[in-house]
């Protein structure tokens, strides 16, 4: 807060403050408490609202505990958005270690550009064009249907196609902090190893991902709670099989008009998302600190 003042002086300084309070109360500590009033309220009629029975209680949550359906589909999203966050990193990582310690200025530029280019689309935009490179007579089959590799054209769509959407929809938030954490590693630390006789794989396991493990832990964090919270993707590319915790969220809120209920539902996805990610940094040996540089 000093060198803020320091750098900036105090008027301005004050201000930058006051602003970012304002946009935490706003838009990150009012909508969080206001789902949790809603999540801890019985779904009333206005009549109701104002008696007895207006108060708060926990049979929403209790109510989302005594539904194994859901409770399935809960823990299926969350293995599922841990898969996404491993492929995602092993599509990653491979790239983020050539840009920060193999590839020229310019082909760094290159490559970042004509990945960045694609997100100046909206999400909704992008996922419909997998859902066109997926489709029953889109491009991919007609590619193998060419190369003779499948003989009738095949349905993507369901696991494997969220999964794809998923992945490519997430890869920047994996890529740049990978990224950011390998280019501080001194390219002087691999060539000694080198010179001293390890292996490609051991040089990566013993010097580059210890390195890395915080920018890793931080890319991970990000795509598996943007996973977990997506609604696009199984939406347009899922089949009735490959249900998303958060199409059951939108349902409550939009199609049974329970938005109480609906609360109750993101307030349980919200907590235990914490819980994994929290669990997974402490088993890595991460601290939040490192995950916030």
């Amino acid at each position: 807060m000093g060198e803020l003042y320091d750098r900036f002086g105090p008027a301005l300084s004050t201000g930058f403050v006051a602003l970012v309070l304002m946009w935490l109360a706003g838009m990150v500590l009012a909508p969080n408490l206001m789902m949790i009033d809603y999540a801890l309220r019985p779904n009333l009629t206005p009549s109701e609202i104002g008696t007895a029975a207006d108060g708060y209680t926990l049979s929403n949550i209790l109510y989302f505990f005594g539904e194994d359906v859901h409770l399935a589909i809960f823990f299926k999203t969350v293995w599922a958005s841990t898969l996404v966050a491993a492929v995602t990193l092993v599509v990653c990582y491979p790239l983020a270690f050539w840009l920060a310690q193999t590839a020229t200025r310019g082909q760094t530029a290159l490559v970042l550009l004509a990945l960045t280019i694609p997100f100046w689309i909206n999400e909704v935009l992008r996922t419909l064009a997998w859902y066109i490179i997926l489709a029953f007579r889109g491009p991919l089959n007609e590619l193998l249907l060419a190369t003779g590799l499948i003989e009738a054209p095949m349905r993507w769509y369901g696991d494997g196609g969220v999964l794809a959407g998923m992945v490519y929809a997430f890869i920047l938030f994996m890529l740049f902090p990978v990224y950011n954490a390998i280019e501080s590693l001194e390219r002087a630390q691999i060539e000694a190893a080198r010179d001293l006789g390890a292996s490609t794989v051991r040089i990566h396991a013993r010097i580059v991902i210890p390195h890395a493990k915080a920018g890793i832990a931080t890319g991970c964090v990000f795509t598996f709670m943007l996973a977990a919270g997506t609604y696009v993707a199984p939406a347009l590319l899922g089949a009735p099989g490959s249900r998303w915790f958060t199409q059951i969220i939108y349902n409550w809120f939009f199609e049974g008009g329970d938005w109480n209920r609906g609360a109750a539902y993101a307030l349980v996805l919200l907590v235990l998302c914490l819980a994994v990610v929290l669990v997974s940094l402490r088993v890595a040996r991460v601290s939040l600190a490192d995950v916030a540089r």
